[in-house]
């Protein structure tokens, strides 16, 4: 198979990330903060090299205020539920994924007043049009770096300038940024980081986390055991065990560690300028075939690996299953949980489009295989 749905959740994984999962779950069993005894230390330590090792991957000034959730929709959750209340604003763009769109749907219909600035396909988020949004009860902005359909990337660190000098939080989803770009939490004036564990970083699916910065404190999303402060009934204070209640996915973060070190011998730079190159000579090869558009970004340095396109006469699910039945390509088809990019792409009552993400384990040939195949899909209708 080649696999170029590397959005949705990177494939293969580096042979040290199923090595790492494999011997946490064989010898590092135990429960972490629980128990004295050898297991539940040696997992307790793979929590704490996981954590210093995340941290310092986004540049984090601390390590503990960075909290492992169970992917990037849980903290997605946790800050947008957390922070907002009735009464509140929350500055938001049209390109935004459900795990943003959805929360923040759910929070207007109780009171909260959100203002989502139309986002353009090429460009991004304007950051004038976020300065010129704050009002007084604006408590929030909350938008993707790189967008999951078309693979638009905003100016997350002009928008975090704006945010830092307004006293606005700033919650960035790096769904799709994590690991294959760098991201830089202090350099981007950035509060809250919802990241996964299993696209760019190459951990394993199940994982995830939030930095929450020290001018942000949500409330929790879950309240039980932390191996902390077992006398109190109320949800200690301290971070991360605030916002870590229940036995962690320890051999999920012993993945997560080895991706990351992978990804940092390599550095996100050099697997940005990877994908892009793969990126842009989709783009240049794809606008080359008849009754293909082409949606998004056009090929240009830091090109995210996210490429989207329809076939004229063609529906999307169609496309993507004679690509993998007929070719063995997997791709992705339809709407990507993103149904406002859609609308903002005009694409939402057609099918939405057919999207091809390569990753950092990708090559050349694949991507000209995968040419190969959608020239002959057009070729068909």
């Amino acid at each position: 198979m080649i696999y170029l749905d590397n959005a949705a959740t990177s494939w293969p994984k580096p042979e040290s990330v199923y090595t790492a999962a494999d011997r946490a779950a064989r010898e590092c069993a135990g429960n972490p903060g629980r128990s004295g005894h050898g297991l539940s230390m040696a997992a307790g330590r793979i929590l704490r090299e996981t954590r210093m090792l995340t941290a310092r991957f986004f540049n984090a000034p601390d390590a503990e205020r960075l909290v492992f959730t169970l992917n990037a929709t849980d903290a997605l959750n946790l800050a947008i539920h957390g922070l907002l209340a009735p009464g509140g604003h929350v500055i938001t763009s049209s390109l935004e994924h459900n795990s943003v769109a959805r929360p923040l749907e759910a929070l207007r219909r109780l009171g909260v007043r959100v203002t989502k600035l139309p986002a353009d396909p090429v460009n991004g988020l304007d950051p004038a049009q976020v300065c010129a949004a704050i009002s007084a009860d604006t408590r929030l902005v909350a938008v993707t770096h790189v967008a999951n359909t078309t693979g638009t990337v905003n100016p997350i660190a002009e928008i975090g300038a704006i945010c830092r000098e307004r006293s606005v939080l700033l919650l960035v989803d790096a769904a799709q940024s994590a690991g294959t770009r760098p991201v830089d939490i202090q350099g981007m004036n950035i509060d809250l980081l919802a990241f996964p564990g299993h696209k760019g970083l190459l951990g394993p699916q199940g994982t995830g986390g939030l930095y929450i910065g020290i001018n942000a404190a949500p409330r929790p999303m879950r309240e039980g055991g932390t191996g902390s402060l077992s006398h109190m009934l109320e949800q200690p204070d301290v971070l991360p065990d605030r916002y870590e209640s229940g036995t962690p996915n320890v051999p999920g973060l012993a993945g997560l560690a080895a991706g990351i070190r992978y990804i940092s011998d390599l550095t996100p730079r050099a697997i940005l300028e990877h994908e892009a190159k793969l990126a842009n000579r989709l783009i240049d090869g794809l606008a080359g075939i008849p009754g293909i558009r082409l949606y998004g970004p056009p090929a240009c340095p830091g090109r995210s690996g996210v490429v989207s396109f329809t076939i004229h006469g063609v529906d999307t699910v169609e496309a993507s299953m004679i690509m993998d039945q007929g070719f063995g390509i997997a791709v992705r088809y339809g709407l990507h949980c993103a149904p406002d990019a859609h609308r903002t792409l005009g694409t939402l009552e057609t099918g939405g489009t057919i999207r091809v993400s390569a990753g950092c384990m990708n090559t050349e040939t694949d991507i000209e295989l995968c040419l190969e195949a959608a020239a002959n899909i057009a070729s068909m209708h």
